[in-house]
């Protein structure tokens, strides 16, 4: 049996462990010499790079539908806090800078999060799929994406429905999981995020327009049964195109998913046969 890491001696060491790193987090924040974004404009940008929404409350396994109907809650709180940011040239975005710490007394609720590999649930639960959207916007833009954390290689639920390749999407904790990315252009981008009573909506725009598109692909997507479970497969690429031309200047593989999957194999058949 491996060692217990000091985090996972007991509730009190989880704290502590957790603690030191949203201290550590926070000193990063005063100290590094990255600009963080921190103006708003109301009025949206000319130019729009890509839009996109999520459902927000979806069939995920046996989760309670109270979770789902408090995540709608925790977002509508929380996108007044991205809406409207600029991006400046050479900025640095941050989920959680912006965002800060989701806390009951600010009126968050009890949702859903993953947690060591788990299903769990905790105050303010349900930012995962904010930052889900930002993530496939960026991944859409000249943005460069400098923090990304990924659910640790499980597949959780049975997707129905689903828009967007799996393994695409982020994983965040206040405050020392984040979801960075910085602005290495010479033009300014903006995001616009709401909410409506079915979906979380999303807008990235620009003061200028952009001269690549960009294309994420999903190939090999399949399962595998292997000693312990099963497993999904995947390759996620992205290619981008000169808009002018129509020539493809790059086909970069992203990344490579091998994920177990956490929930009943009859599921597999039902959802992606």
């Amino acid at each position: 049996m491996s060692r217990k890491l000091f985090c996972q001696l007991c509730n009190f060491t989880y704290r502590l462990s957790v603690n030191k790193e949203i201290l550590l987090r926070k000193k990063n924040w005063l100290f590094d010499k990255n600009k963080y974004a921190n103006d708003y404009k109301t009025d949206k940008f000319p130019i729009k790079i890509y839009k996109h929404k999520s459902l927000i409350r979806r069939k995920l396994g046996n989760v309670d539908m109270i979770l789902q109907n408090n995540k709608a809650q925790n977002l509508e709180l929380a996108a007044p806090k991205v809406n409207g940011i600029l991006i400046k040239p050479y900025e640095v975005f941050s989920f959680w800078k912006l965002v800060g710490n989701c806390t009951r007394r600010k009126g968050y609720k009890e949702g859903l999060i993953i947690k060591t590999g788990d299903v769990s649930k905790g105050i303010g639960g349900g930012m995962c799929q904010f930052t889900n959207l930002i993530h496939w916007m960026v991944l859409h833009s000249p943005l460069t994406i400098i923090e990304h954390h990924h659910h640790n290689n499980i597949d959780m639920f049975p997707d129905y429905g689903r828009q967007v390749p799996f393994g695409t999407g982020t994983s965040i904790m206040y405050n020392y999981l984040d979801y960075q990315f910085k602005n290495n252009t010479k033009q300014t981008f903006q995001l616009i995020i709401y909410t409506t009573d079915e979906y979380l909506c999303g807008e990235l725009r620009s003061d200028s327009d952009i001269i690549y598109s960009y294309h994420i692909i999903e190939k090999n997507n399949h399962f595998t049964k292997e000693g312990d479970g099963y497993y999904r497969n995947n390759e996620i690429y992205r290619k981008t195109v000169d808009k002018t031309t129509g020539n493809t200047l790059d086909n970069k593989l992203i990344m490579t998913n091998h994920a177990k999957v956490m929930y009943d194999e009859k599921y597999i058949t039902e959802c992606y046969k």
